[in-house]
């Protein structure tokens, strides 16, 4: 009797082994070619994103249908647009890091951002119009999804978004450094082999569970009737991959989380 119940028990052994290490792996796999979580350190994407939200990042929307103006999207710091991170050291900072490879935490590296997309390759993207709306392709903008206040004209442009490239700003436009920010560098613009994936959901808290739908502005078919030669959205097939920050670089990047910002 004690030598079957010795054999169950290495046999329940073995099969809750099998299920950890083949949870691991579908949680690897999740994360690193369908979606990731990110946390969102910074109010430069308020109202539409609050700090500490926990957002949701598709890569498989962005793998097969390209970058597409209006989306909120997380990518990789393109060039010391955020200070450099001070990582955990010691046993919790390898758990944590463990955690998040595993993607069971949300990525915290402190080298992603999360911003709207305005613009993409070929287009004019300018500020502003006698109404202080941003303009695309010569189509004025009625941004409503803004934080109340948060006007466009604290740096003035006007820019044609290179090829295989997107324009990007912060909803909070007081307190995001975004492509207005960095015009000395490919006119602001962030390349689209940066873009980890597009935010689909808030996932935390419950209070603000949410989807993050294009706006209808961007809908209008004029802005693509006077785009340049490089209207269409730009995938990101083949390319490598990704937290919010305020003008004076205050972390608004996204953290995987990671954050997001």
């Amino acid at each position: 009797m004690a030598e079957r119940r010795d054999g169950k028990e290495v046999s329940l052994g073995r099969e809750l082994l099998i299920i950890m290490t083949v949870a691991l792996l579908l949680s690897v796999l999740v994360r690193s070619f369908i979606a990731q979580a990110f946390f969102v350190p910074s109010g430069s994407m308020e109202d539409t994103l609050q700090i500490q939200d926990r957002i949701l990042v598709s890569k498989l929307s962005t793998e097969f249908s390209g970058v597409q103006r209006g989306e909120i999207v997380v990518f990789s710091d393109p060039s010391d647009w955020l200070p450099e991170p001070t990582a955990p050291t010691g046993v919790s900072g390898m758990v944590r890091d463990a955690l998040m490879w595993v993607g069971i935490l949300p990525s915290d590296t402190g080298k992603d951002l999360v911003k709207r997309v305005i613009g993409i390759g070929g287009d004019n993207v300018m500020c502003c119009d006698v109404q202080e709306r941003v303009v695309v392709n010569g189509v004025p903008l009625n941004e409503t999804y803004l934080k109340p206040g948060a006007g466009t004209n604290q740096v003035p442009f006007d820019i044609i978004v290179p090829p295989d490239r997107i324009f990007v700003m912060g909803d909070n436009r007081g307190d995001s450094s975004d492509s207005r920010f960095h015009m000395t560098e490919a006119e602001g613009t962030v390349p689209i082999k940066n873009v980890v994936g597009r935010v689909v959901w808030v996932i935390w808290p419950v209070s603000s569970w949410s989807g993050a739908p294009i706006p209808s502005i961007f809908e209008n078919p004029k802005i693509d009737q006077q785009a340049g030669p490089h209207p269409k959205p730009t995938s990101t097939a083949g390319s490598t991959q990704l937290p919010s920050e305020s003008p004076e670089a205050s972390g608004d990047g996204a953290v995987p989380e990671p954050e997001a910002s």
